[in-house]
């Protein structure tokens, strides 16, 4: 069993009504529901984030972050291709130039249409080289428009793969109790639906407000160019335009950000319903788990339909607006022309100017939509990243010129590793307002087999995280051939450690793959000593492939117990000074599990091995064995001393022969053993 706070799926996770008294689809209320409460309030969106934070692990924050600071944030990552973006500018620049001109171009071709049509004769030679010379204007700024484009997406791809890769590199820097509070599914959410949310806005929306921002400040200069007055009746648009975005997208803003905190949290159930698959089948709980997807899907629908609809609104505004500049500018327009102020070409421009001004503007509404929901998930990605680390080991610090003097140094292990290992008064707890080791001493002297038992929730894998620095101890020290384990480097400290777990992991790739995988430059022969040791290769050999049998996702397509022995195979290869043994032969049948303690003697020889066993029958060969209660130490000695003394390990070993008996409390057996 695990000890502290491991988020593998729990109980509550896999059937809700543990956690909460009754469930109520909301899927079952009048559909037409959904269309009509549309209008969301700040505490109705404050509602749906609250309901978040029940969500497990806490990952999601109550409350959206900033837009702005997230979205400086974005666009500085993009200060590393500052030629890239110099070229961007200059194609955009000179695309934009062009696409401006050719208006004014044609004006000037519709003033010679109307006044040889008022004289009675078109000079169709002017006319001709005014239409190619515009036809040659928007084909070049065609050309550099799209340049801008190529050089503009090959700049944010390269920003997507480095954040992949910072993803990537944060996510092993992490300490085991950044993952042992969150959600799996929440976090692959994170690296790969909100990355590519980012990218897809990166893409799109930023080359989009470029483009618009450039069209606008050129042909803002042309109109007034043309006619000021004409000039603010068009601009009579950009506060209004900057209003609904300021209203509408900051609301929406804040909706979107429930949308991809829901999105995790629904990543999340299905993950944990896909892991716990036979688990649901056996209690038969599809329908409690169906349930629960239909209730998280629903607060997804609702926050993305919400979402959707706030950030739809911009562009029926912006289009009511720019409608209404039409007007104002064909009635002013049309009585200058009149009064002989303009000439009909010059308000034939303009009103090109002021549907070409205006489009940006609409298309900048619409990116609104797709930006803000990219901004939402870039904020979940910057609190990945921004994470606490684990903190650096002292070789680490010195390099750096940070460690201090006075303090400890990097300390170095004497090679060959002898493996003896002792616990000098360590206290440890996973949380402050509950401690868990409180002063544990021990003593492994090299080659022994120290063996840790004791009921549930005892401390005896957290024994194990400590010796491994998964965690760091509160006090005390952990001595490894009398180096403290703190000095040490974690690689170093690992690398001498070979580890076998209860949660057989294997991963995709062929089974001798998955064998060298515990040390990678073994030879094949290697890797079939390795395997023959441990019962591997008379399974290995039945298969077509043998060794290059392909191992599916999870170890699919192997038993539980071939699973459990390519393990075993992968840490025997290793040639560790330390072995740990967390419930190893857990997932084997009998006959294979006296094959595998042969093997596992073997594996133990010379070595200092640390086994965690529920059955005690397979550690009564043990030089030392550790009955832990509470986090403490309780007793200690081989098996023959233990039994003798009739403790705690009398009444556990005692207890697989009765019925009756709560480990966990350590009560004595309600059947005496001789009634066995």
């Amino acid at each position: 069993m695990r000890t502290g706070p491991n988020r593998r799926a729990r109980p509550e996770d896999l059937f809700p009504e543990v956690r909460r008294p009754a469930y109520r689809s909301r899927t079952s209320e009048a559909p037409d529901r959904r269309r009509r409460d549309v209008v969301v309030s700040e505490d109705e969106i404050a509602e749906l984030e609250d309901s978040l934070g029940s969500g497990e692990g806490g990952a999601a924050p109550r409350k959206a972050k900033a837009f702005w600071p997230s979205l400086g944030r974005l666009f500085a990552t993009l200060t590393d291709h500052k030629a890239g973006i110099a070229m961007v500018f200059l194609f955009g620049a000179v695309s934009t130039v062009l696409s401006v001109w050719a208006p004014a171009v044609l004006g000037r071709a519709m003033d010679v249409i109307f006044d040889g049509w008022l004289d009675g004769s078109i000079d169709f030679v002017a006319l001709a080289e005014m239409l190619f010379f515009v036809l040659g204007m928007y084909l070049v700024a065609s050309v550099f428009d799209w340049l801008q484009g190529f050089v503009l997406n090959e700049i944010v791809m390269r920003v997507v793969y480095r954040l992949r890769q910072k993803i990537e590199a944060k996510v092993n820097r992490l300490p085991l109790s950044y993952f042992d509070t969150r959600q799996r599914g929440d976090l692959l959410s994170r690296t790969t639906n909100d990355v590519d949310n980012v990218q897809t806005a990166m893409q799109q929306a930023f080359a989009s407000l470029f483009y618009a921002v450039l069209t606008i400040v050129g042909i803002t200069i042309m109109m007034f160019a043309l006619s000021w007055q004409l000039a603010l009746i068009a601009l009579v648009a950009l506060p209004i335009a900057a209003l609904v975005v300021g209203l509408v997208g900051s609301k929406s803003q804040k909706l979107f950000a429930a949308q991809w905190k829901n999105t995790g949290r629904l990543n999340g159930h299905i993950e944990e319903s896909f892991t716990g698959h036979d688990l649901v089948t056996v209690f038969g709980r599809q329908e409690t788990m169906r349930g629960t997807f239909d209730e998280r899907n629903e607060d997804l629908y609702e926050a993305s339909f919400r979402a959707q609809f706030y950030s739809g609104m911009i562009m029926p505004i912006m289009q009511w607006v720019t409608y209404l500049g039409y007007v104002g500018i064909a009635l002013v327009g049309g009585l200058r022309v009149a009064s002989g102020q303009m000439s009909l070409g010059q308000v034939t421009a303009f009103i090109q100017y002021s549907r070409e001004f205006n489009a940006p503007l609409g298309e900048m509404a619409g990116m609104a939509n797709m930006l803000i929901s990219g901004v939402a998930s870039a904020e979940r990605i910057f609190e990945l990243l921004d994470a606490d680390e684990q903190e650096d080991d002292l070789s680490s610090q010195a390099e750096a010129g940070l460690l201090d003097p006075s303090g400890p140094q990097p300390g170095e292990l004497v090679r060959p590793v002898q493996g003896r290992v002792e616990f000098e008064h360590v206290a440890f707890s996973y949380t402050a307002e509950k401690p868990l080791i409180t002063d544990l001493s021990i003593v492994a002297e090299p080659g022994q087999t120290v063996a840790i038992v004791g009921p549930t929730g005892a401390g005896k894998t957290t024994l194990v995280n400590l010796l491994m620095r998964f965690y760091d101890i509160d006090a005390g020290r952990i001595l490894l051939d009398g180096v403290d384990i703190s000095t040490l480097d974690r690689g170093t400290l690992r690398g001498q450690v070979g580890m076998v777990l209860q949660d057989a992991v294997l991963f995709g790739g062929t089974i001798r793959d998955n064998i060298r995988y515990g040390r990678l430059d073994a030879t094949d022969d290697e890797v079939a000593v390795a395997a023959k040791a441990t019962f591997v290769d008379r399974f290995v050999q039945t298969l077509p492939d043998g060794y290059d049998t392909e191992v599916e996702d999870g170890g699919a397509n192997v038993s539980a117990g071939e699973r459990q022995l390519i393990t075993i195979a992968r840490a025997f290869l290793a040639q560790p000074a330390l072995l740990i043994l967390d419930e190893a032969t857990s997932s084997v049948d009998t006959r294979t599990e006296m094959l595998v303690q042969e093997a596992m003697a073997a594996l133990r020889t010379d070595r200092t091995s640390f086994v965690i066993a529920h059955r005690l029958s397979t550690i009564r060969d043990a030089d030392t064995i550790l009955v832990m209660e509470d986090g403490d130490i309780v007793e200690q000695g081989d098996h023959e001393e233990l039994l003798a003394a009739e403790g705690a390990y009398y009444r556990l070993y005692m207890s697989q022969f009765t019925q009756g008996v709560d480990l966990d409390v350590g009560e004595e057996p309600a059947v005496t053993p001789s009634a066995g």
